[in-house]
């Protein structure tokens, strides 16, 4: 257990809190324990602007890739890596910055983090072109790495045991509330301002939580971090880098086959498993990799994986079926969302009573099943299907989700010494990322092969120049039909066909990966919720 922190070691208010002696039998001190709540808000809100930057760029890139004035005249292949520039930042170095917050102190890295990400967000919004627009939001990506896994440490260091659950069920259900309230912000930003706000907007959010943070977040930090493992560290970063990088590059592709895609996955593969091997030779690891033993532990790091791979690959081509099969707005695509981030912020705060009850193995393998059957029910959806069907699947899918992560990561939290709570947070948030970026690559990959297995023998009548481009997406059949004027409209109605044949496939597949989540847990994870002196 981790002892309080010095009050010496730093002259501001908020550290030398912890000078006060905790309550008889409560391990958070006093003073700490009374604003717990305020501090959550306050993480909250930092996590919020990080997971709203993952889907705000999605709504504001068909303008982007308009010429000057209006955007930036991006290409396709830029807008793609103005995403990706983010997500291979991020995912490379979140382990690195959960290991920074456990020996500097938590806040410190969240401070710098925000300071990081508030700066990237102020020079994206001003980008002249869309070479520093990727440049910028990898910058982003940098400071999002330093936030995520330290709000989640500093919540299992301010929060006592009992507390814990519901905290994190809050911490969950923001990132749920973040899925459909990206979309909305953006959608309602582009409608009165210039692209770049959708970034500029970022700037007062993260100044504001940075002032909150000197005020009344306490500091906290591995008392006993021990030698520094930097072989571990570079090795984490040029594996998960690696491996990101080429997920990334199978799904631009459409094809894993090519060298461009399983050469990087093959070597971050390798990689990492050499990071396994060294770390575990190690007397000083950056990981200690036997917690892998712990059957709590890696059931529920898998469990995350997999939902979320299961959950971007999913929300991936539902936004294309609102948007071009079903003809909504982009602000209206985003309000379809809303019953999946109303039932996990509900359900979230109060999977930790579900779980008391029936225990953690038992809730998170039924939500995993929830989970799957929603996805499976997007075989429902056709071109006129009732718009009421597809939001109670989404209904379904948020309180599917809301039972599994919650639980999961309080496992997860719960499996390491207090100490390591930075660490325990970084493998949390790496496997929701690396499990993001497969399910929208390879899910993606499937839907489009799919696709235009489905659309090519319609594609005849088209120049021959025109066909490949046609054929890569139900957005792009669209547009080139809208070129021909009346001659396209005969390609409209077999594209919407081609699409839902495809995203009945694709969500047959992100069912199938719910339901091996659901026999992971099933298998591995404890069937009763541990004793108190469990750790």
């Amino acid at each position: 257990m981790a002892s309080p922190p010095n009050p010496a070691d730093s002259p501001t208010a908020a550290e030398s809190v912890p000078a006060v002696l905790p309550a008889p039998g409560r391990r958070v001190p006093e003073a700490v324990h009374r604003r717990r709540w305020a501090i959550l808000a306050v993480l909250s809100s930092s996590l919020l602007v990080v997971m709203l930057d993952n889907s705000v760029l999605n709504v504001a890139m068909k303008t982007i890739a308009q010429p000057a004035p209006v955007g930036l005249g991006a290409t396709q292949s830029r807008l793609e890596w103005a995403v990706n520039s983010y997500t291979l930042v991020f995912a490379g170095l979140l382990f690195t910055a959960g290991l920074l917050g456990d020996r500097l102190g938590r806040r410190k890295v969240l401070l710098f983090g925000m300071l990081v990400f508030g700066t990237g967000s102020a020079l994206s919004a001003l980008s002249d072109s869309s070479g520093q627009l990727i440049a910028f939001r990898a910058v982003m990506g940098f400071g999002a790495a330093f936030i995520l896994p330290a709000t989640l440490a500093i919540i299992m260091n301010v929060f006592e045991r009992d507390e814990q659950p519901r905290a994190i069920g809050i911490w969950t259900g923001v990132v749920g509330f973040a899925i459909a309230a990206g979309p909305i912000a953006g959608g309602i930003l582009l409608e009165h301002f210039w692209w770049g706000s959708v970034f500029l907007v970022n700037v007062p959010i993260v100044v504001a939580a940075m002032v909150a943070m000197v005020a009344i977040v306490p500091d906290s930090r591995d008392p006993r971090p021990g030698r520094l493992d930097p072989v571990g560290v570079l090795l984490s970063i040029v594996g998960l880098a690696l491996l990101v990088y080429g997920i990334i590059k199978g799904g631009q592709l459409g094809d894993f086959t090519r060298p461009g895609a399983w050469v990087a996955i093959l070597g971050g593969l390798a990689v990492l498993a050499g990071f396994v091997v060294y770390e575990a030779r190690s007397d000083h690891p950056a990981l200690d990799v036997t917690y892998f033993r712990n059957r709590r532990f890696s059931a529920s790091v898998a469990a995350i994986g997999l939902v979320f791979f299961a959950l971007m690959g999913v929300t991936f081509f539902s936004v294309f079926y609102n948007q071009s099969v079903r003809g909504y707005s982009v602000l209206q695509s985003g309000l379809l969302v809303l019953p999946l981030a109303a039932s996990q912020m509900f359900f979230a705060p109060r999977a930790r009573l579900v779980v008391d009850r029936f225990g953690a193995r038992a809730v998170c393998a039924t939500g995993l099943v929830v989970t799957a059957v929603a996805f499976a029910g997007f075989l429902l959806l056709g071109r006129d299907t009732p718009i009421w069907v597809l939001e109670v699947l989404f209904f379904l899918m948020g309180t599917g989700m809301a039972h599994v992560m919650p639980p999961a990561t309080v496992m997860i939290m719960s499996s390491l010494p207090q100490e390591k709570a930075g660490s325990g947070s970084a493998v949390n948030n790496t496997f929701r990322q690396v499990g993001g970026a497969m399910g929208v690559a390879v899910l993606g990959s499937l839907l489009s092969t799919v696709y235009r297995d489905g659309i090519d023998g319609h594609l005849g009548a088209l120049p021959a120049s025109d066909r490949h481009a046609a054929g890569e997406s139900v957005q792009a059949t669209l547009a080139v039909a809208a070129k021909l004027g009346p001659a396209g409209r005969a390609l409209v109605r077999p594209a919407n066909d081609a699409f839902i044949h495809a995203m009945h496939v694709t969500a047959m597949g992100a069912a199938a990966v719910a339901l091996a989540g659901a026999v992971v847990v099933l298998v591995f994870l404890p069937g009763r919720k541990p004793r108190p002196d469990q750790r």
